[in-house]
């Protein structure tokens, strides 16, 4: 069964409550901590991101195509289309050599509210680069090319590169590849659905890789989150859960649509990840707040910066405080 995760008051009553689940492992993938059901099956949606990059960057894009770590970065991305997010994309595109009509995700508007309106009152119209999965799919696109295959088809489950994507996250989620359910997310690619648990583990090798065996596998892992690190803000963008956290250092983490979300500390060689179950994600900031204060997590600056932008007050329109929220659940460890 789900757990209370977050409450919501309004005038002092109770207006809405986001149920879950959150699974917390160590370094040898066995869960120390939860709330819930720590093995919830859940689909990775865009958490799934850095690890959809390992193959091609595993491969050697990087050195085909000259790129460099912001090009890499946004590649794990789910970018607002923010001018610097664009920017970067024009610039993988160019050196790929590929058209952005290839792209199989929809064209789209920018998700930030500022580029979107910056857009339409200067007349522009939808594009394929806006979509907030555009760099995963110039990722696969870069690969598809320099190996050599159709440039067609690239979104196709049966296609080698996706097959080497669910081979890579069985291999650091720990799970066999018979056990990873499949779907086909907003972008058109195929995505995954497995344990919470297991989702955690594959995030605690990223964040540490010296846990990967495979030596190249985990020179990709270390190179793609380093790349995050250093560009935290194509990741995602301006007060976006996934950039604050990963202007800290010792942070590895990627959100993932309706409500998925995945963090790994590297010195704790923690991995987190949890299902808010109606699917919002507006409650991740105040959960990941909680998660981090009950593990008395060491940085208090990421701490701060988490409250200062999710803090527990709910404002109407006008910015007038109306009501508050409040974590509701206790981590339990795992006997």
């Amino acid at each position: 069964m789900d757990t209370l995760l977050i409450q919501e008051f309004r005038g002092g009553l109770l207006e809405c409550v986001h149920r879950g689940h959150i699974s917390i492992v160590n370094e040898e993938g066995r869960v120390v901590k939860y709330a819930g059901d720590p093995h919830y099956v859940a689909f990775t949606r865009s958490s799934a991101k850095p690890i959809q990059a390992i193959p091609g960057i595993r491969a050697g894009i990087i050195e085909s195509f000259g790129l460099k770590p912001a090009e890499v970065a946004i590649m794990a991305a789910s970018h607002r289309a923010e001018e610097e997010h664009v920017e970067t994309l024009k610039s993988l595109i160019a050196k790929i050599g590929v058209e952005e009509d290839g792209l199989v995700c929809a064209p789209s508007l920018p998700l930030d509210r500022v580029s979107r309106e910056t857009l339409l009152r200067n007349g522009g119209e939808r594009r394929r680069l806006y979509h907030n999965c555009a760099g995963k799919h110039l990722g696969v696109l870069a690969y598809c090319k320099m190996k050599g295959y159709p440039l067609t088809g690239y979104d196709d489950p049966a296609h080698p590169v996706q097959q080497e994507i669910v081979d890579t996250l069985s291999y650091l989620s720990q799970l066999p590849t018979d056990k990873i359910g499949r779907g086909i997310d907003g972008c058109g690619f195929p995505v995954f659905a497995l344990p919470l648990s297991a989702l955690a583990t594959a995030y605690m090798k990223l964040a540490c890789p010296d846990k990967i065996a495979d030596p190249a596998t985990a020179t990709a892992a270390a190179t793609i989150t380093t790349a995050m690190n250093s560009y935290p803000q194509l990741v995602a963008g301006r007060g976006r859960v996934d950039s604050i956290l990963l202007e800290d250092s010792n942070i590895v983490a990627k959100g993932g649509f309706k409500g998925v979300y995945a963090f790994a500390l590297r010195e704790e060689r923690l991995g987190i990840s949890f299902k808010v179950s109606d699917g919002s994600e507006e409650e991740w900031g105040m959960i990941v707040l909680e998660i981090l204060q009950q593990l008395d997590y060491k940085n208090k600056e990421t701490i701060q910066k988490l409250r200062n932008v999710f803090t527990s007050k709910i404002t109407n329109d006008a910015g007038v405080e109306v009501g508050h929220a409040t974590a509701a659940f206790s981590l339990e460890e795992w006997a």
